[in-house]
């Protein structure tokens, strides 16, 4: 039961955790690389910020193979925890908000469509130093309100 806790837990952690490393890493010194994914700068299916997708599994790795070295404890539970939460920002951004694979696209479900638009705030801007919306999964309420209201 501790270890179920532990992953979500760390899941629902990881939100406020993205948005630090969003706004203050991949729009701070990390820029060169998150710079494409606003500007469509690159040509082909890839993006240099795809190279996230590396460079955040590796923590998640290391925690998986030290934690069980030790009998499965924390260590694994929490790499869990970090890792389904990848896999959810893999599924609601690239594929659903992005279209990367073409599904998905004809919701009508409200959580989703503030995803999406919120999502679309974020990408109106092409600098750095502006922005807004560096969170994923809790969308600011004016958003989620905006396409609720439509469906009452």
């Amino acid at each position: 039961m501790i270890n179920l806790l532990i992953t979500i837990s760390v899941f629902l952690l990881m939100e406020p955790l993205t948005w630090l490393i969003h706004k203050y890493v991949m729009h701070g010194f990390l820029w060169f690389l998150h710079k494409d994914h606003h500007d469509h700068s690159t040509e082909g299916e890839f993006e240099k910020n795809d190279y996230f997708f590396i460079i955040f599994a590796i923590p998640a790795i290391v925690l998986f193979y030290f934690g069980s070295l030790k009998n499965y404890n924390y260590l694994f539970f929490i790499g869990l925890g970090v890792t389904l939460y990848g896999i959810a920002y893999f599924f609601v951004h690239d594929i659903f908000i992005h279209q990367r694979i073409k599904i998905f696209s004809k919701t009508t479900n409200p959580y989703f469509l503030a995803i999406r638009r919120a999502h679309k705030q974020h990408h109106k801007y092409i600098t750095k130093e502006d922005g807004e919306c560096f969170g994923f999964l809790f969308v600011p309420f004016k958003y989620f309100k905006m396409f609720y209201s439509k469906n009452i």
